[in-house]
């Protein structure tokens, strides 16, 4: 086995956001060197990398050389420059997940038409190159529109109910769904190394603002029945392994009303979904994800405590420098976990932490989590 702890070993992360500062919290505690490709210096890995270069994760050159640099690269966003990655690969370069499936997960109409070929069960969909091929198109409303390209966290999804809304679209190749009338939106974190190893974690239940269309809460487990949770499961399971993905995939599902279960999306990368696993699980999703790209043995992914996670995003007409407006009264209530994600300025509905809460009860944890979410405000201090 390479010997990755306490020696010369550097992962390489492209991106320096969140995900990939909570990554680092796992390669600090296996003293594993980290490098970290970001645009910005105020970026929230920054601070704690070992190494921190400058550069856009979009750029050829900047991916190209930034992966010369490291024996193992891997991501915390899937918006990053493909060719870069396949010729580093080519090269020799160990690049989890493997770019070819990055080409596919980061297009939305590739990973639909992956859906379709490997009879994963997922929402009937169309394919346009542009708005006016979408416009020229027999359409039936509503559905659900969505960019093929870089939408992340709500962006680049609407619905559209009448063909005036058609005018609000930008001209971009996209996608169209029909609407699944589902009564939860679920998900499993599913590891898999490149030994084939695979472990899931428990099914989530995730609740959205119905205005940002964000992630407002996270339960796990869901309060679902024991059989539809081992359906979700096993659809997560054979989605990784048909794309025989290494590393962490977050699998996103909807469960119709006759308890069906389909496949919405996936996020090849530690998901907002399963940050609760960082005080809820045996081996949180960032430590697991650092087992599966090292193909090391995958860790428990059993819950300890039931647990919700509640986003902390900016609070509307914010901007500027943060405050966290009551923190000290969310710190007094058991069972109660703040991260926040080293961001300095506050924009509308930005992601700036996340709150977790533990208890051995699911809807104690939930009542918990709402009385924290409107306690806590994330403001600007101006």
């Amino acid at each position: 086995m390479v010997n990755y702890f306490s020696s010369d070993f550097k992962l390489g992360i492209l991106g320096g956001g969140q995900l990939g500062r909570m990554l680092l919290s796992e390669t600090q505690k296996f003293d594993v060197f980290t490098s970290v490709l970001e645009s910005s210096i105020d970026a929230p890995c920054a601070a704690i990398a070992n190494n921190f270069v400058i550069g856009d994760i979009k750029n050829y050159d900047d991916v190209y050389n930034f992966g010369k640099s490291v024996a193992v690269l891997t991501i915390e966003i899937e918006h990053v420059n493909i060719d870069a990655l396949l010729q580093l690969e080519k090269e020799g370069l160990p690049i989890y997940p493997q770019p070819s499936v990055l080409q596919i997960i980061q297009n939305k109409g590739l990973q639909k038409d992956f859906y379709r070929d490997n009879n994963i069960a997922t929402a009937n969909y169309k394919r346009f190159t542009d708005l006016d091929s979408l416009k020229s198109a027999d359409l039936v409303f509503p559905f659900i529109w969505k960019s093929e390209l870089f939408g992340y966290d709500g962006s680049g999804v609407k619905k559209v109910t009448s063909i005036s809304d058609l005018d609000l679209l930008p001209n971009v190749a996209c996608i169209i769904e029909d609407i699944i009338p589902f009564k939860n939106e679920l998900a499993v974190i599913v590891a898999r190394n490149s030994n084939g190893d695979i472990k899931s974690y428990p099914v989530v239940e995730m609740e959205f603002n119905s205005d940002t269309n964000q992630v407002e809460y996270v339960l796990c487990p869901a309060r679902i029945s024991d059989s539809v949770a081992n359906k979700a499961q096993n659809i997560a399971v054979h989605v990784a392994n048909a794309f025989e993905h290494v590393g962490l995939l977050a699998v996103e599902l909807f469960l119709t009303d006759d308890d069906s279960v389909m496949v919405n999306e996936v996020a090849p990368r530690p998901h907002n979904s399963g940050h609760y696993s960082i005080e809820a699980s045996f081996t949180n999703q960032f430590e697991q994800h650092l087992r599966a790209i090292l193909n090391l043995p995958l860790g428990n992914t059993d819950s300890m405590l039931a647990a919700v996670m509640v986003n902390l995003v900016g609070a509307a007409d914010n901007f500027g420098s943060v405050c966290y407006e009551n923190m000290a009264d969310i710190l007094d209530i058991n069972g109660v976990t703040p991260h926040i994600y080293g961001k300095k300025v506050t924009k509308p509905f930005r992601k700036m932490g996340h709150v977790t809460i533990v208890d051995s009860d699911i809807n104690t944890a939930r009542a918990t989590a709402e009385l924290v979410k409107n306690t806590i405000r994330v403001i600007s201090d101006s």
